[in-house]
């Protein structure tokens, strides 16, 4: 069901209400991190100023912000995407359940902006606190070569799977929750659109699409 869910929801991207969220969600993200360089830039020319380490000018100040914010962003892009895309969750799911969903898309409620705020922020702190939680273990794990990267992978995966789950169930209060197989299925599969170059772009409103697919296929769901 996951394979399915995924193939169907990818050309629905292209559908009018899912693809101004994906540009929005792009737009607003390249945004965020070009604000975030500008800061990091000005920072360090403030602090090799104090310094005196190249009197705050030169190549150096600027090849490390930008090695910082490279880190930083292939590190955020997924926490900050998933957050802004939240706040449109509904269109997609709309959008979808439009199309193949007739009937769920008469009873399902409007989320309200706020409460789509609500969930975006959730996503945020969690995502940021737990990571942060786990950063001595990333440390010590690297010396496996292998084993940073599978807990990052494991981890962000079951909280993707969180993510996604309040973004669809919000508009369906009523219905059956995800179970949490179901929640990992979900989560797992939006962590590795997360880790393709290109993919990663259209990972944010993938995700929502074919986790709307798993909601509405599910067996249990009256």
């Amino acid at each position: 069901m996951l394979l399915t869910a995924l193939l169907r929801a990818l050309p629905q991207i292209m559908l009018p209400g899912i693809r101004a969220v994906l540009w929005r969600t792009l737009g607003l993200t390249l945004l965020i991190f070009a604000l975030l360089g500008v800061a990091l830039w000005f920072g360090l020319h403030l602090l090799f100023a104090q310094i005196g380490w190249l009197q705050g000018e030169g190549f150096a100040g600027a090849a490390l912000a930008v090695i910082l914010v490279l880190v930083s962003s292939w590190l955020l892009f997924r926490t900050v995407s998933i957050a802004i895309v939240g706040l449109y969750a509904d269109r997609i799911v709309i959008a979808v359940e439009a199309q193949d969903y007739p009937d769920r898309h008469a009873i399902g409620r409007a989320v309200p902006v706020l409460e789509g705020a609500r969930v975006a922020f959730r996503s945020v702190r969690r995502a940021i606190g737990w990571n942060l939680v786990a950063l001595p273990v990333y440390l010590l794990l690297l010396i496996t070569g292998i084993g940073a990267p599978l807990l990052f992978l494991t981890l962000n995966a079951y909280l993707l799977g969180l993510d996604l789950a309040e973004l669809i169930e919000g508009r369906h209060p009523h219905a059956p929750r995800y179970t949490a197989v179901a929640r990992w299925q979900i989560g797992f599969a939006s962590a590795l659109l997360f880790l393709l170059p290109i993919v990663n772009l259209l990972a944010p409103v993938w995700s929502v699409a074919m986790a709307t697919h798993m909601f509405h296929r599910r067996k249990t769901i009256s």
